[in-house]
């Protein structure tokens, strides 16, 4: 969507030819195609693990942090792999989104008329709200602390 408002906004008069029914498979394509890569490694990598504790988790999602707790090796260097890989890959996104959005904010700043930047804000805020949203959460739900160990007097 990034770079579809790019394209609307920086470059409208090359909006058909820049961004096709051929471009846009293949962006679909490589969205899909790079989440669907991410989730069969992490996913075979869990079923490669062998389970020694039992198969009981102890929590409503069976997550893959609380499935390596069951497991009996040591599968420390495969997990900081796949979490590099899947790291490059939410970066990779990250960045040509902020990249898209610097380009788009530079292009409306440089707009005459104050309709036509208003116009251009209101295209741009929904989906900057939702990105915002999801990134927001993400980060809250990865990239909190771990919760302090407890002590016996507490």
């Amino acid at each position: 969507m990034a770079y579809d408002l790019y394209i609307a906004i920086c470059k409208p008069l090359h909006y058909g030819t820049l961004l096709g029914s051929r471009a846009c498979a293949q962006m679909a394509a490589a969205a899909w195609g790079s989440g669907f890569l991410n989730a069969v490694l992490h996913t075979a990598n869990t079923f490669s693990l062998p389970l020694c504790h039992g198969n009981a988790v102890d929590q409503f999602f069976c997550e893959i942090p609380q499935i390596l707790k069951l497991s009996c090796s040591d599968a420390y260097l495969r997990e900081v792999g796949l979490t590099a890989i899947s790291f490059c890959l939410g970066i990779g996104c990250f960045v040509f989104i902020v990249f898209s959005y610097m380009r788009i904010f530079r292009a409306v700043l440089r707009m005459p008329s104050e309709q036509g930047r208003h116009k251009a804000f209101s295209m741009c805020l929904p989906h900057l709200a939702v990105v915002s949203l999801f990134v927001s959460t993400v980060l809250f739900a990865y990239l909190k602390p771990p919760p302090f160990p407890r002590h016996p007097w507490t």
